[in-house]
C-alpha cells in the first residue's frame, strides 16, 4: 500500500509491503476459531435451509457449482474451494474448466449463459468495487429469466455467506491428500 508522510515541506511517498506472515503467525491463523453450528445452531439451520432451497431451485447443478467455486476463489475460501471443486468433479465437471475458472473471461470453455452467471457472481461478490454494473446486468437479462435472476442472485448470496462464515471462523479444508512442506 502506498503511504504518504509529510516531512517538513515535502511529500514523501513510500511503499508499505503487504503484511507477510512468519511461520508461527501462519500456523496461528490456521486454527479454527469456533464452530458456528455448535454456537448458533438455529441460525446455521436457517443457512442450510437457504442453501438447500437454492440447490433445488431449478438452475443447472453444474452452473451452481461453477458460481460456488468462483465466489470461493474471489473470497479466498480454501474450505469452500476444496468442497465445491470436489463436488463439481464428482458431478462430471472437467478439470480443465475448473483450472481455467479463475480466468473465465479469457477462456472459450464457458457458454454464454455460464459467462453471464460468472460475471454476475463477480459483480455481486465484489460489490463494493463493481456496484453491479448495468452492462453485466444486461448480459444476465439476455441469458436468464427474471425468476432465474432471483434464483441465481440468492445462490450467490448463499455462497458468499458460507465463504464469510468459513473464512471468518477459519474453517479449514481437509488435509486428505498431501501436506505442506516443512
Amino acid at each position: 500500500m502506498w503511504a504518504s508522510h509529510l516531512r517538513g515541506c515535502r511529500l514523501v511517498l513510500s511503499w508499505k509491503a503487504p503484511r507477510l506472515y512468519t511461520r508461527g503467525e501462519m500456523v496461528d491463523t490456521m486454527r479454527t476459531r469456533l464452530d458456528p453450528h455448535a454456537v448458533a445452531p438455529e441460525l446455521m439451520r436457517a443457512m442450510r435451509a437457504l442453501q438447500q432451497t437454492v440447490d433445488n431451485c431449478g438452475l443447472e447443478p453444474s452452473l451452481l457449482q461453477l458460481i460456488k467455486t468462483r465466489a470461493s476463489q474471489l473470497n479466498a475460501c480454501a474450505y469452500c474451494l476444496q468442497m465445491h471443486t470436489r463436488d463439481a468433479r464428482r458431478a462430471g465437471e472437467s478439470e480443465e474448466r475448473l483450472y481455467l475458472l479463475s480466468a473465465w473471461r479469457e477462456s472459450p470453455l464457458y457458454s454464454a449463459r455460464e459467462r453471464a452467471a460468472l460475471a454476475w457472481t463477480d459483480a455481486l461478490t465484489l460489490l463494493a468495487d463493481s456496484h453491479a454494473p448495468d452492462d453485466v446486468y444486461a448480459e444476465l437479462s439476455r441469458e436468464f429469466s427474471e425468476g432465474e435472476q432471483v434464483k441465481l442472485t440468492l445462490a450467490i448470496v448463499a455462497i458468499n455467506g458460507w465463504n464469510r462464515i468459513a473464512v471468518g471462523f477459519r474453517r479449514l479444508p481437509e488435509a486428505s491428500q498431501g501436506h505442506a512442506p516443512t
